[in-house]
């Protein structure tokens, strides 16, 4: 072999060389956040949910060791009728606030999507915004409005003789922390949405209505069906919220004596784990509730795949 084609296949080599490396260097800095704020933490709750302290030396002057338990921890969380009992509570608020935050965001996107629909822009905005409320201050602003003492509602109902409404009690509790996720995520959810109908060709729609098809056929025939995979994604989300919901409970919590510091399951691991200091119980109840999600994930995939996503 000459020296020029020596040279040649060396740059060659050195070109396949940057190709393969170039993306991997881009990745890299991903990778070690994903690894260092991730990956690491996730592992070191699932060894500390194998961990757990016993008493060594016996008698009145027995020390706490940290020593490994197996199975155990996982044991008393699917046994604690506290961490069960949360999540009972969680099935009934999601029963709630999934359903209606998803119809409310379908209901908004098909009318933004109407023809020469006026204000569009502006009530997308208003819409939205709620989105950028962090999730503690949308609570307290809402449970501003739910305390008696300061309610408009009760104040109305006061001046005209009526007693006033106990939202955070009884009955309507339930749907008063669901309300404050709903108010929060409609606007999330209708973007997504919005953006799928838009992204439907406006010769479809001009074909229907050349049919004699009204605006409500072309929704319920055409739209609805269409953006099947933005409904799925949506409501993938909503169900991981609801799963692991706690800023809306937690900030209520001081203001009626209904929920407790158990009443879903991410506030008993957090009283486990920060009143109660067993962080082993805590990472193994939080292991379980990842499981769970992810279970609960990948089986409504499977259910809505064929028909969302043309899947077999």
């Amino acid at each position: 072999m000459s020296a020029a084609a020596s040279t040649q296949t060396q740059a060659r080599r050195r070109r396949l060389r940057r190709r393969w490396v170039a993306p991997y260097t881009f990745l890299l800095p991903a990778g070690v956040l994903f690894i260092a704020f991730l990956a690491i933490p996730i592992g070191y709750a699932i060894f500390l949910s194998f961990r757990g302290l016993r008493v060594t030396g016996g008698g009145p002057f027995g020390v706490q060791e940290p020593a490994w338990v197996g199975f155990s921890n996982y044991a008393t969380a699917l046994t604690d009728t506290a961490f069960l009992a949360g999540f009972g509570r969680l099935a009934i608020y999601g029963m709630i606030a999934v359903p209606v935050t998803l119809g409310l965001a379908l209901t908004f996107a098909l009318l933004l999507d109407l023809p020469r629909v006026r204000g569009a822009r502006s009530s997308r905005t208003a819409i939205f915004v709620p989105y950028a409320v962090p999730g503690v201050v949308a609570s307290l602003l809402w449970g501003f409005l739910y305390l008696p003492s300061t309610s408009p509602l009760n104040w109305i109902l006061r001046q005209l003789g009526l007693d006033g409404i106990e939202v955070l009690s009884g009955a309507m509790l339930f749907p008063s922390v669901a309300n404050v996720a709903i108010w929060s995520g409609v606007g999330f959810n209708m973007i997504i949405l919005y953006t799928s109908l838009r992204g439907i060709p406006n010769e479809v729609f001009e074909a229907a209505r050349i049919d004699g098809a009204s605006e409500w056929d072309i929704a319920y025939r055409i739209k609805i069906p269409l953006v099947g995979p933005a409904l799925v994604l949506t409501g993938l989300f909503a169900l991981i919220g609801t799963l692991q919901v706690y800023g809306e409970p937690m900030t209520l919590r001081p203001m009626t004596n209904e929920i407790s510091q158990t009443w879903v399951p991410l506030m008993k691991i957090y009283r486990d784990a920060f009143l109660r200091d067993n962080l082993s119980l805590a990472a193994a109840s939080s292991v379980v509730l990842a499981l769970g999600t992810l279970v609960v994930s990948v089986l409504l995939l499977r259910m809505t795949q064929k028909r969302a996503f043309g899947g077999s």
